[in-house]
């Protein structure tokens, strides 16, 4: 069966993908109910796949066409069934992406400008209807499937339909807790890294030096660093409190006083501000761990440990009691998140080599040793990983594999309604071809042409 393709191309994709297009005079190539396709809405695609596969020949238009009528007849049913897209939520989506586009570029409007061939503005107003189409068109969807449920009986129907030779052979699968800690910073080395900041201000205030040049040359932020600490430009809610609050507090070309966040200490010079946007420089030092912060870290986990083997303490306890609260596990009473796959299982093959060389010999309920590992921004942490649960590599079955099999039923029975959905709305919504170049094109039967 021909499927619908359901993920709608982001005309926001084909922005990044590729250099801005030249405008053709557009026409109209087609007529979906009361939505138009354009000329350049099948040319834009077009030019983004191209750019992927040089290979593609010309008849792949057809196939794009097919996709958007598909797309225009979802958001001529919702529109029917009175679905409704705020004007707050189409800006807030082209505030999003514009802002993402504008952050690669260094917050530099005039290379926005440059590259798209237009402003900002003018960008946002030439993608609202676009956007406001794919927000529509992912609720009506949404809306349909999302009531979708399977039985117990439907997931062994799903099951009993697998021929008994396709079914997949598992891997073996563990589920992992850890109790994490992120080493203190001593008060000494607190004050050594405050003082050095306190020095570079006096010198950029005395004009004795530069905010820039102090930046290049002194800043642990690498990235703004070597922009002289040009952060660019950023809304209310991109950085961590005690920034946000300074930041915004401060006159043009203010240099604001030292001040203290997780990251370590920073000055920071505010640039320009509009509406709701800032565009600031700031200066990074970060204390320096010493070995002795790094012992303190590993001795607390070891004395947590044995808490635990020697049942003074749960596992959950420790968890709230001691474990880094900005770590993913810790609200989910240390279990384990497969990024991968969304659940908590993870084959064997996915785990970080140093947490598998620790928990392979465990038996179930086991507390690993400490091991080191680098968190998302690159910080030293160390843990202790239980091993909850431990599967041995099988051929998949109800009894062990449940909940993954009751998934994927449940993904098949959405795009079983959502197809049927689309079979039925094809068949009695109005399609009118209006370029004599498209009206060969295969790919649209079953519409009512």
């Amino acid at each position: 069966m021909r499927q619908i393709i359901i993920t709608i191309i982001s005309i926001f994709t084909l922005m990044t993908g590729v250099n801005a297009q030249a405008y053709l005079l557009d026409k109209v190539v087609a007529k979906v109910g009361s939505e138009f396709v354009l000329l350049s809405d099948i040319e834009d695609q077009y030019a983004y796949a191209k750019s992927q596969d040089p290979s593609l020949g010309d008849d792949i238009k057809c196939t794009i066409l097919d996709n958007i009528v598909a797309q225009k007849m979802i958001v001529y049913q919702a529109k029917l069934d009175s679905v409704e897209v705020s004007d707050a939520e189409v800006n807030s989506q082209l505030d999003f992406r514009f802002d993402n586009i504008l952050r690669q570029m260094n917050g530099d409007e005039e290379f926005f400008k440059e590259y798209y061939g237009a402003s900002i503005l003018e960008m946002k107003e030439r993608y609202r209807e676009d956007q406001k189409q794919q927000i529509l068109a992912e609720r009506m969807q949404s809306q349909l499937i999302n009531s979708v449920r399977v039985t117990p009986q439907e997931v062994q129907d799903f099951y009993d339909q697998i021929p008994a030779d396709s079914l997949p052979y598992l891997d073996s699968e563990v589920e992992l807790g850890e109790i994490t800690v992120k080493p203190q910073v001593n008060e000494e080395e607190k004050l050594k890294a405050k003082t050095q900041l306190e020095e570079l201000r006096a010198s950029i205030m005395s004009g004795e030096q530069t905010f820039e040049a102090m930046a290049i040359k002194f800043s642990m932020d690498q990235g703004s660093g070597a922009r002289g600490g040009d952060l660019g430009f950023a809304k209310r809610g991109s950085y961590v409190p005690e920034f946000e609050a300074t930041v915004y507090g401060l006159e043009k070309d203010e240099v604001s006083e030292v001040i203290e966040t997780e990251f370590g200490y920073h000055i920071i010079k505010m640039l320009e501000r509009r509406g709701n946007s800032i565009r600031a420089k700031h200066i990074l030092i970060k204390p320096k761990l010493t070995d002795a912060d790094f012992q303190n870290a590993k001795d607390l986990l070891d004395s947590v440990k044995n808490l635990i083997k020697i049942d003074s303490l749960t596992f959950e306890k420790a968890v709230k009691r001691y474990s880094f609260e900005k770590a993913e596990s810790y609200n989910n009473n240390g279990r384990m998140k497969n990024r991968n796959t969304g659940n908590t299982f993870f084959q064997t093959d996915q785990l970080d080599p140093d947490v598998y060389l620790e928990i392979i010999d465990l038996n179930v309920g086991e507390l690993s040793n400490i091991i080191e590992y680098k968190d998302y921004s690159g910080e030293t942490m160390f843990r202790i990983v239980k091993l909850q649960n431990m599967t041995r590599p099988h051929k998949a079955n109800l009894a062990q594999d449940y909940d993954k099999i009751k998934r994927f039923a449940k993904e098949s029975k959405k795009a079983e309604y959502f197809q049927s959905w689309v079979t039925e709305k094809k068949a009695v919504t109005f399609v009118k071809i209006m370029d004599d170049s498209f009206k060969n094109c295969t790919q649209l039967e079953g519409y009512k042409l």
